[in-house]
């Protein structure tokens, strides 16, 4: 608060002496040759902590230089996303940052290196968000672009992104040719990240294709590679490598494995690799039935998930939570968290990995068996009623209870039409839509929003969900 004070204080000299545009100008230079230094040390193992703090402590600098860079400096604006989307990465920001990185992309010469790298980068940064559409425009617009025309590192990068983005749109063998034709060109230009990266994909598509033990071959097979390559593509390679052990059925290994990349990933803050890890270390406990380090590791992914807006990690712990719950014997629970996954996967208009559908057959099919068709249905339907962050919150609340607390004190003084309420903003409906279906004015919501809050202490939307998901009222 104070250095945001000091800031608009300093802003306001700078104008009365006309001299503001040239200290932003020289703010913004200033933040570009930081960001640049920080990006190549990032691109570096033994260098990225190291950079990765620098940025963090320069942090309100570089949101004031790119905001400013932004209107008056597009060359400035996209070179400075380029520069920092390593570290938005790094530390969860890659999906968030999505819109100012692509409109910062539309300031660069198609085919330009900025470009190129741009585009990299919105294509991970819709893999995030689970707009496997778009990724695969952007990865596919680099490889389109200078394909043809000349072999590069960038082609290399985005073969691989387009290959992992097929993986997950169940195109397995499309996907495993561009990871090929990546690999061969990484090697021809002598380009060690790239080879680990395209020999990741590969073997993410290869375990997606069933064929466990070849995607073992192919993880080892670039963790032998020697490199002081970007700490991100060497946790990514981890992370694949414990989970091809995984779907081999080699658990002790893969345990190995995953706890020293979980460790690898919090040394480093990375929250995307420390996100993937969890899931497997989730799916490990359940494999060995420690129900209760499984809901603490299923928690921090969700918290993660919810703390970087990562709609694939939401995704992948609400799947992962319905597996929990069937497990502990919380049947009702496990249909209703996959009625939301089911219903968010369909707003996103995405098609369930058939792989995922298989597992979650068996132990759906005895939940219905046990519920009966009346409690399946009241099940499903609370679960279709949720919005996805709704969805996030009750998962949340699983992996910490066994069984349905008691109603809580603070919803015993509202009336019937502020429970009604507080069921719609559980929701994810907006003042307006709760406003639409009431049939009253958006101040009338607000003011009973107000009362709301002041009867039950809840400030905020995510409060309110919970006390609605507590009670039941979704």
């Amino acid at each position: 608060m104070l250095l945001e004070t000091l800031r608009a204080y300093g802003s306001r000299r700078l104008a009365e002496a006309g001299e503001q545009e040239q200290a932003e100008s020289a703010l913004a230079g200033h933040a570009l040759a930081v960001a640049g230094q920080a990006a190549a040390a990032l691109a570096t193992g033994t260098g990225e902590q190291a950079g990765a703090r620098w940025l963090d402590a320069e942090d309100a600098t570089t949101r004031q230089a790119q905001a400013w860079a932004m209107g008056h400096d597009p060359v400035i604006a996209v070179r400075l996303a380029v520069a920092l989307a390593p570290w938005w990465y790094l530390r969860g920001r890659l999906a968030g940052e999505y819109p100012r990185l692509r409109e910062a992309a539309g300031h660069a010469v198609p085919g330009s290196d900025v470009w190129c790298a741009a585009h990299f980068w919105l294509g991970w940064a819709a893999l995030f968000s689970v707009d496997l559409a778009g990724a695969l425009e952007h990865f596919t617009a680099v490889c389109n672009t200078v394909g043809d025309r000349v072999q590069s590192r960038a082609l290399v990068d985005c073969l691989s992104g387009r290959a992992v983005t097929l993986v997950n749109l169940d195109r397995s063998g499309e996907a495993l040719g561009d990871a090929r034709r990546a690999l061969a060109l990484a090697r021809e230009l002598g380009y060690p990240a790239g080879e680990v990266l395209a020999l990741t994909v590969m073997t993410v598509g290869t375990y997606a294709a069933g064929h466990f033990d070849p995607a073992v071959q192919l993880a080892r097979q670039a963790e032998r590679i020697p490199a002081d390559i970007p700490g991100w593509i060497a946790r990514q390679s981890s992370s694949v490598l414990s989970l091809a052990l995984m779907m081999a059925g080699d658990f002790a290994a893969a345990k190995r494995s995953c706890t020293a990349g979980l460790a690898q990933a919090r040394d480093a803050g990375d929250l995307r690799d420390l996100a993937t890890q969890l899931l497997i270390m989730v799916r490990l406990d359940l494999q060995a039935r420690r129900f209760e380090d499984a809901g603490w590791h299923l928690r921090e992914l969700l918290e993660i998930a919810v703390q970087t807006d990562s709609r694939l990690d939401l995704f992948n712990g609400l799947e992962a939570c319905g597996h929990l719950c069937a497990a502990t014997g919380r049947r009702a629970d496990a249909v209703t968290v996959w009625a939301a996954h089911a219903e968010s996967m369909r707003h996103a208009e995405l098609a369930e990995p058939a792989r995922e559908a298989r597992r979650r057959e068996e132990p759906l099919r005895q939940a219905r068996q046990a519920l009966g068709d009346a409690r399946t249905r009241a099940a499903e339907d609370r679960g279709a009623a949720m919005s996805l962050a709704t969805a996030a919150e009750y998962a949340l609340m699983l992996t910490t209870s066994g069984a349905a607390p008691p109603e809580p004190a603070e919803l015993a003084g509202l009336s019937a039409r502020e429970r009604e309420l507080i069921t719609l903003v559980a929701q994810g409906r907006t003042n307006a839509q709760i406003a639409a279906q009431l049939y009253i004015s958006v101040n009338t919501v607000s003011s009973h929003l107000d009362r709301i809050r002041d009867k039950t202490g809840a400030r905020r939307r995510a409060d309110l969900t919970r006390l609605a998901l507590t009670a039941a009222l979704v």
